[in-house]
């Protein structure tokens, strides 16, 4: 019979101090998830807003991925494809909005969204 922990790559739960554990996976993650935070709320490019939309898209799949190897399914690697689906077509639509009001004000500053109201 094949253990199918051996399989995984895994044989129990992980020494604390062995290696990188769930702690240092969940430590770059929400690094990651403050980084874009602070740049989303600070900065007014677009593009720059954009990016630090996506850093964190990144941090919690990063979550999603370790949560799920440290419990030895796949339910949160199968939820980050989705979730990367919906970033990209996040991003497809974000830019475009960022090349239609670059072409309308020449500028890529978010004040200049509030002058476009109909």
């Amino acid at each position: 019979m094949i253990d199918t922990a051996l399989i995984v790559g895994q044989s129990g739960f992980p020494d604390p101090m062995g290696g990188l554990t769930l702690s240092h996976y969940l430590f770059v993650s929400a690094a990651m998830m403050a980084i874009g935070l602070i740049g989303f709320m600070s900065r007014r490019n677009l593009i720059i807003m954009f990016l630090c939309t996506e850093l964190m898209f990144q941090g919690a799949g990063i979550a999603l991925i370790a949560f799920s190897r440290y419990h030895l399914n796949y339910d949160g690697q199968t939820f980050v494809i989705f979730v990367l689906t919906i970033a990209a077509a996040e991003a497809a639509m974000a830019l475009a909005l960022v090349v239609l009001l670059f072409r309308r004000r020449e500028s890529l500053s978010s004040e200049e969204w509030s002058e476009l109201k109909g």
